[in-house]
């Protein structure tokens, strides 16, 4: 799986993206695989609302399900959109997780909540095999500048 921002930022673990460098949601490219294997990807934020208390966690940022082997999340079914990370407190990690589907289809609807989720609950109520690619990149809140 190769995470990429903008076309030319690629999410490699623990770098440092600004929030204003993920607004636009990523080009996800799924590999290996075959056309007739199926994928979903969630994004969490496990740090919500901030790493000290993240009581919020894990704060669900997106889903894609249904995506073709050797293609794009862009081919898949969005079923909860992209939301961008806009951390307030401390350094937070968002983290992409690509679960292979043991059959198209198997994501029956989306979370009642964005906050509270849990990217392994939702593995198991949707029959997801183990995930098969994760990574992650960290951000925090931009400091505006500063006036003299």
């Amino acid at each position: 799986m190769m995470v990429t921002y903008n076309s030319n930022k690629l999410v490699c673990n623990g770098h440092e993206l600004f929030p204003s460098a993920v607004v636009s949601k990523p080009r996800v490219e799924v590999e290996g695989g075959e056309m007739r294997s199926f994928f979903t990807l969630v994004m969490t934020d496990p740090d919500a609302p901030g790493p000290s208390d993240p009581y919020l966690r894990e704060h669900v940022h997106w889903v894609v399900t249904d995506i073709p082997g050797t293609t794009d999340a862009s081919f898949g079914k969005e079923v909860v959109s992209y939301e961008s990370p806009r951390p307030s407190i401390g350094i937070h990690r968002f983290v992409f997780v690509l679960f292979k589907q043991k059959r198209r289809q198997s994501v029956a609807a989306a979370p009642p909540s964005r906050d509270r989720f849990s990217t392994r609950r939702f593995a198991q109520e949707n029959d997801l095999d183990l995930p098969v690619a994760a990574v992650y990149f960290n951000a925090q809140r931009e400091t505006a500048a500063r006036r003299r």
